[in-house]
């Protein structure tokens, strides 16, 4: 995979308007966007920090020895979001925000408009399918369907199988172009309803050849997923990748961490600092949660 050197950038909203009753696209540009580079691939992702107030300035963090100084900055003013699109030309980067109450970047979104700023760092990417793989399913909530899409804009050479989960059906967005594409529309899950994408993953068949499985959405409901794949399927890493986009009840879900002992915290902690295997991690990790009810 490609990957480009970390800087901050200090971006202005330069077009904002609705693709969804709950997706709203937001395009910055401006000069201190000069130099954004993109690493190209399809789910590539970016911090964004919001100011305390939507026409202020945000703080932006350092960067020490390639990485952002998280310590530098208020974790409750950023959040993670996937690039929809890279202009170079244009010199603008496209995000598209998921509209709902409560939350930094949904407030935020619900109000931006041309002249506001945020900040936002330089992107990493993790769709990596095989150079030599023939097909790939796309599993998606509404929150990982922006990078979805974006992927099968960037596969017109891999036959491609896109499972979309929303809420409604009037969110549904625009498809790409794309020469061998089949698409499934699921109604619920995305907080509204329990989500089928355990379900949607565990019946699908694989063609034959060297495929890719690429999951993304609610991270919970993500744990079963990327069981099946890595455990009952066997799957190597290489031919799947599952990640957890936001978390349900969230607030909640970060109010029961804090609670935890700084022992226990400690120890969750250090799994990520341990230098195994990043499978082996994440399979720790997710367990651990999982037996302490988060």
């Amino acid at each position: 995979m490609r990957s480009v050197a970390m800087q901050v950038f200090r971006a202005t909203v330069v077009e904002v308007h609705d693709l969804s009753p709950a997706m709203r696209r937001v395009v910055l540009g401006g000069p201190g966007l000069a130099g954004f580079e993109t690493t190209d691939i399809g789910d590539e992702y970016v911090r964004l920090l919001f100011p305390e107030h939507p026409d202020g300035e945000p703080v932006l963090p350092a960067v020490v020895d390639g990485n952002l100084d998280y310590g530098s900055i208020d974790l409750d003013r950023l959040r993670t979001y996937t690039v929809r699109d890279h202009d170079p030309d244009a010199g603008t980067v496209t995000i598209d925000v998921v509209v709902h109450e409560g939350g930094v970047a949904a407030g935020w979104a619900r109000q931006a408009r041309p002249g506001q700023v945020v900040g936002i760092n330089s992107p990493t990417g993790m769709y990596d399918p095989p150079a030599t793989a023939t097909w790939q399913l796309l599993v998606a909530d509404y929150a990982a369907l922006p990078a979805a899409l974006r992927i099968v804009e960037a596969t017109p050479y891999l036959r491609t199988r896109l499972v979309a989960e929303v809420a409604d059906e009037t969110h549904r967005l625009p498809l790409p172009v794309h020469p061998d594409l089949e698409v499934t529309w699921l109604t619920g899950g995305n907080g509204a309803s329990p989500s089928c994408l355990d379900d949607v993953v565990r019946a699908a068949g694989r063609p034959d050849g060297e495929g890719y499985v690429w999951v993304a959405g609610e991270s919970k409901t993500l744990r079963g997923v990327r069981k099946h794949l890595r455990r009952e399927l066997g799957l190597p890493a290489t031919a799947y990748k599952s990640v957890g986009y936001w978390i349900e009840d969230a607030e909640r879900w970060r109010e029961r961490y804090a609670a935890l002992d700084d022992a226990t915290r400690a120890s969750l902690e250090g799994i990520w600092a341990s230098g195994r295997d990043e499978e082996e991690i994440v399979d720790e990790y997710d367990e651990r949660l999982t037996a302490l009810g988060l």
